[in-house]
C-alpha cells in the first residue's frame, strides 16, 4: 500500500533551473510594493555569487564589529551595508550576528526590510546553510504571514527544500496553511505539501511529517476547489501511510464532496466509518453534508438530512452558520414554500428541552434578517401561517427583534398581539426593548399596546417598561397620554403608582399652561386617594401665579391648613419651598390675613422666612394701598393688613 501512495506523489525535487528564474520575481514592485520608497533605498537583487576580493582577518572583525554595533544601535542600513560588503567578498558573519540580523530586519514592519531578510535567508541558503537557525526562519516566515506576502513564503520554503535545508513541519507548515486560507485556495499548498510526503517516503525525515492540519488542508482543495474525488480519496490514502487519524473536519470535507457528486453510497460509508472510529461530534459532518447537497441542488436531500439529524439528536449540528447557507440555497431557487414546511416538519422533531434560540426554526429566520431578508422571512411566517401550522415563539422572537433594531413599531406590536393570541408568552426583556423602541421614536400607541398585552399575558415584573413610557411621556411633553396611561393601570397590583406619578403629570400641565387639566388631575389624584405633596402643592402654586389666579392659591392653602392640626399631628409637612411660593402668591394676590396664616405656621414650625422677598412683591402690586382708605371698607381686612407690614417692617 505504501508504494502505491508513494508512486501518487511527484518524485520531482524543485530544480533550479526552473525555480530560480521566479525565485526573486516577488521583489517587483508590483507584487511586492515598498510603502514608501526613498532615495537611500537599493533596488535589492540576490546577492552576488560571484568571487571578489576577499577580506583580511583584522577586516571582516572590524565588519562584524560594526555589523553588531549597528544591530545593537538599531541602524538597519548600516548593518546591511556592512552584510552586503562582507558578502560580496566571499566572507560570512559568524553565525549568531546572521541570525540577529536576519531576526533584526525580520521583526520591522515594513516591506523594504522584510525583502532585505528574504534575500539574506536565501543567499545563505545556497551559500552556507550551516549559519541557518531554524527559528530564524520560523521568524521571517511568521512576519511574511502577517504580511500576508504569500509568494516570498512559498519561495523561501521551495529553497529550503532545493538546499536539502529541512526543518521540523511544525515551525513552518502552519504559516503556509494560514496563509492560504487567508486567500482563500490552497492550491499553492499542494506542490508543498507533495514534496514533503515524498521527502518523508523516499528520505525517511521523519520530522518532515505532514500533521492531520495539513492534510486536512490538501484534501480542501481537492473536496471544495477541485471537487476530485481521485485526488482526494489519494490524500486520505496518503494519512493512511503517514499514519494520520483522520478527524471530524476530514470526514465533513469528504461528505460534501461526496453531496455534491451525489455519490450517497459513498455517504453511507463515511457514517459506518466514523461510528467505527468512535467520532461522536457531528456538527462539522451534517454541515458539510447538507452545504454539498444545496450545492447539488438537491433539497429533498437537504431536508431529509436535517430532519433525520434532528430525529437522531444531532440538531447541534444544524448551527446558525448552517442555517445561512440553507436560506442561501432555498431563496436561490425561490423555495419558501417548501422551507416554511421544513420548518413546520422540524418543530415536530425537536425537543422540548431544546431552548428557543437553538431551534432551527429559529436559526432559518435569524439567517434571512442577518442576510438582508426581513420581509422573506415575514413571508415564511405567512406561508406557515396559511398552513394553519403550530409556530413556536421561535419564529416570532428574531423577526421582533429586528423590527425592534428598525424602529418598525407598530409593525412589533401588530405581532406581539398575534403572538398573544395563540397563547404564547414572550419574555420580560423582549417586551422592554419593543417598548423602549417605540418610546425612542414617539409612537407611544403602539407602546401602550405592547405594554396592555405585557400584562395580559401575566407577566409580573412591569416596572422596566412601566418606568421607560413613564419617563418618556415626561420627556416628550404628553402629560395627557401620561394621565390616560395612569387611568388605565392605577388599580394594577403589580404595578406601584406613586404620588410623584400624578405629579409628573400636575407639573407638565402646568408648565404648559393647562391648569384645567392640571385641576383636574388632582381631582382625580384625590379620589383615587392618592394624597397630594409638597410638590403636588408647588406645582400648582407656580401654574397659578404664571396666569395670576392668585384667587386658586388662596384656595389650596385652606385645603392645606386643613392637613396641619392645631394639636400638633402634622398630616402635611410644611417646608420652605412651599411655605416661600404660598406666601409670594398670597402676597401678590393681596390675601394678607392668609398670608399671616403662613406666617404664623412658619413660625411655629421653624421655618426661616425671607422677608424682602415679600416686601418687594408688595411694592410691586400694592404701592397705592392705603390703609385708611381699606378701613372703611373691610375691618378684618384691614387689620390683616396692617399686620402683614408690621411684620414685613413696611410701617411708616
Amino acid at each position: 500500500m505504501r508504494r502505491v501512495v508513494v508512486t501518487l506523489l511527484s518524485r520531482r525535487s524543485y530544480s533550479s533551473s526552473t525555480e530560480i528564474p521566479s525565485l526573486y520575481s516577488f521583489l517587483q514592485p508590483s507584487i511586492f510594493a515598498l510603502k514608501k520608497p526613498t532615495q537611500s533605498q537599493e533596488t535589492i537583487k540576490p546577492i552576488s555569487q560571484g568571487t571578489s576580493n576577499s577580506v583580511s582577518q583584522e577586516q571582516k572583525s572590524n565588519l562584524e564589529l560594526t555589523l553588531q554595533k549597528s544591530l545593537f544601535d538599531s541602524n538597519t542600513d548600516e548593518a546591511w551595508k556592512s552584510f552586503k560588503t562582507l558578502t560580496k567578498c566571499s566572507s560570512f558573519p559568524s553565525k549568531p550576528l546572521t541570525n540577529s540580523l536576519i531576526a533584526h530586519l525580520s521583526s520591522l514592519s515594513d516591506t523594504h526590510s522584510l525583502k532585505r531578510a528574504y534575500a539574506s535567508v536565501v543567499f545563505v541558503l545556497e551559500k552556507n546553510p550551516y549559519l541557518l537557525e531554524y527559528q530564524t526562519v520560523e521568524t521571517l516566515l511568521d512576519s511574511m504571514r502577517k504580511a500576508n506576502t504569500s509568494a516570498p513564503a512559498f519561495a523561501l520554503v521551495k529553497n529550503m527544500f532545493k538546499n536539502r535545508f529541512f526543518m521540523p513541519f511544525e515551525m513552518w507548515g502552519h504559516v503556509l496553511i494560514d496563509i492560504c486560507r487567508k486567500n482563500g485556495s490552497f492550491s499553492a499548498f499542494l506542490g508543498v505539501f507533495n514534496e514533503c510526503c515524498r521527502v518523508v517516503f523516499d528520505e525517511r525525515v521523519d520530522f518532515l511529517k505532514p500533521d492531520l492540519v495539513a492534510c486536512n488542508a490538501a484534501l480542501e482543495y481537492y473536496c471544495h476547489e477541485a471537487e476530485s474525488v481521485v485526488d482526494a480519496e489519494k490524500v486520505i490514502e496518503t494519512m493512511t501511510v503517514l499514519g494520520v487519524r483522520p478527524n471530524d473536519k476530514t470526514f465533513g470535507l469528504l461528505a460534501y464532496l461526496y453531496a455534491v457528486k451525489g455519490m450517497n453510497e459513498k455517504v453511507i460509508e463515511l457514517e459506518n466509518v466514523m461510528s467505527k472510529l468512535g467520532i461522536s461530534n457531528r456538527m462539522v459532518y451534517i454541515h458539510n453534508l447538507i452545504c454539498g447537497y444545496l450545492k447539488l441542488g438537491d433539497f429533498e436531500l437537504v431536508s431529509s438530512t436535517i430532519l433525520r439529524g434532528l430525529k437522531e439528536g444531532d440538531e447541534q449540528g444544524i448551527n446558525q452558520e448552517t442555517c445561512s447557507e440553507v436560506v442561501k440555497g432555498f431563496s436561490q431557487k425561490g423555495n419558501y414554500k417548501d422551507l416554511a414546511n421544513l420548518i413546520i416538519k422540524s418543530q415536530k422533531l425537536e425537543p422540548s428541552s431544546v431552548p428557543v434560540e437553538r431551534s432551527f426554526g429559529n436559526g432559518v429566520i435569524s439567517a434571512c434578517i442577518s442576510l438582508g431578508l426581513l420581509e422573506k422571512a415575514h413571508g415564511i411566517l405567512a406561508e406557515m401561517n396559511a398552513q394553519a401550522a403550530s409556530i413556536g415563539l421561535g419564529i416570532y422572537v428574531p423577526i421582533l427583534n429586528e423590527y425592534c433594531k428598525e424602529q418598525r413599531t407598530a409593525e412589533a406590536a401588530q405581532l406581539v398581539t398575534e403572538i398573544c393570541s395563540l397563547g404564547l408568552q414572550l419574555d420580560v426583556r423582549t417586551y422592554d426593548a419593543l417598548i423602549e423602541s417605540s418610546m425612542s421614536c414617539q409612537d407611544f400607541q403602539s407602546a401602550f399596546s405592547l405594554f396592555r398585552d405585557m400584562r395580559e399575558s401575566r407577566t409580573q415584573d412591569l416596572r422596566g417598561s412601566y418606568l421607560t413610557i413613564v419617563t418618556g411621556l415626561t420627556e416628550h411633553h404628553r402629560p395627557e397620554l401620561m394621565a390616560a396611561f395612569l387611568d388605565e393601570i392605577v388599580s394594577d397590583p403589580r404595578i406601584e403608582v406613586g404620588t410623584h406619578d400624578w405629579n409628573s403629570i400636575i407639573h407638565a400641565f402646568c408648565k404648559a399652561g393647562r391648569l384645567e387639566d392640571a385641576k383636574r388631575t388632582f381631582r382625580r389624584m384625590i379620589f383615587l386617594q392618592f394624597e397630594p405633596n409638597e410638590q403636588t402643592y408647588l406645582s400648582l402654586i407656580n401654574g397659578y401665579v404664571t396666569v395670576e389666579k392668585y384667587f386658586s392659591v388662596l384656595m389650596l392653602w385652606n385645603d392645606i391648613k386643613r392637613k396641619i392640626s392645631s394639636d400638633g399631628e402634622r398630616r402635611f409637612k410644611l417646608d420652605s419651598g412651599l411655605a416661600d411660593a404660598f406666601l409670594y402668591a398670597l402676597v401678590k394676590g393681596g390675601f394678607f390675613d392668609a398670608v399671616m396664616q403662613v406666617v404664623e405656621k412658619s413660625q411655629e414650625m421653624k421655618i426661616f422666612v425671607n422677608k424682602w422677598r415679600y416686601k418687594q412683591a408688595f411694592m410691586e402690586t400694592h404701592k397705592k394701598l392705603r390703609v385708611s382708605k381699606l378701613r372703611k371698607r373691610n375691618f378684618r381686612k384691614t387689620e390683616a393688613l396692617i399686620a402683614f407690614k408690621n411684620w414685613a417692617g413696611l410701617s411708616t
